[in-house]
């Protein structure tokens, strides 16, 4: 049949990625506790186009994800990219990995335990010499404002945040170690199920540990430094504000390699 994709093109234009998007595909990741999770994840596929091709070959992007389904770490990721490489001709290949994450947690009093949800994401990029992997989680917090607890005589207010951290690393970094730097950084966690004894807990608890969006970052920056596995980071808090119009955001970079 005619090959209209590989088609020579005149108009001179090099597409820097083409591919496929939002593609819901089964996925084994490695569990800190269980060894592998099973989860779904959206996928995203690219690579670079040369000048002299109109398009390119759609189903080969599914049929080189098919052969490396089984599992999610550095070493597949880079031998998938360069397949895809091969196959498409390509200088550079990206892959853009995000799924659900269970962790099961207990209650902070009751020890109810249950399953609470993170987003995970896996980045990856595929040239001739470079290879990029990023590992990335956001992680649902709780945020006290220290300014309402100063300035109030009776409570202050609260407000669920989400935690995305990015990070680079020369060692393997767990999903889960990620988000206990973010829990630990908040006012709170947060949990899928709480008694009466637990809200009692975390309320007090939340009290007792007021922070901004700002104190959070740092914390978690703070923890990130001292992990010498990392090479990179990146750390971006928002707190879904309860009494305000509008989010709070703040966000930190550090690339630990240029500072040394």
């Amino acid at each position: 049949m005619k090959d209209v994709q590989s088609q020579p093109d005149m108009r001179n234009v090099y597409l820097q990625r083409v591919g496929i998007k939002n593609l819901s595909y089964p996925v084994t990741v490695m569990d800190k506790k269980d060894g592998y999770q099973d989860t779904v994840a959206i996928i995203n596929m690219y690579v670079d186009l040369p000048v002299e091709f109109r398009g390119t070959h759609m189903s080969r992007f599914v049929e080189v994800l098919n052969k490396y389904r089984l599992g999610i770490d550095p070493k597949i990721i880079r031998e998938m990219l360069e397949e895809l490489r091969a196959t498409l001709n390509a200088s550079v290949a990206r892959v853009e990995i995000e799924f659900p994450y269970f962790v099961l947690k207990k209650a902070p009093v009751s020890k109810h335990e249950s399953f609470t949800r993170y987003i995970c994401r896996i980045d990856g990029q595929k040239s001739a010499n470079t290879y990029d992997f990023t590992v990335s989680v956001g992680v649902p917090v709780l945020t006290l404002c220290p300014c309402s607890k100063e300035i109030s005589e009776r409570g202050a207010h609260n407000q669920r945040a989400i935690v995305w951290i990015h990070v680079r690393s020369k060692k393997l970094i767990w999903f889960e170690e990620l988000i206990e730097y973010a829990e630990e950084s908040a006012s709170s966690p947060v949990y899928t199920i709480l008694k009466r004894v637990d809200e009692k807990f975390i309320t007090e608890h939340a009290y007792d540990n007021p922070r901004f969006v700002e104190d959070v970052a740092r914390e978690i920056a703070l923890r990130l430094n001292n992990d010498q596995r990392i090479s990179w980071y990146r750390v971006e808090v928002e707190s879904f504000e309860s009494i305000h119009d509008h989010n709070a955001y703040a966000c930190v970079t550090k690339n630990k390699e240029e500072s040394r």
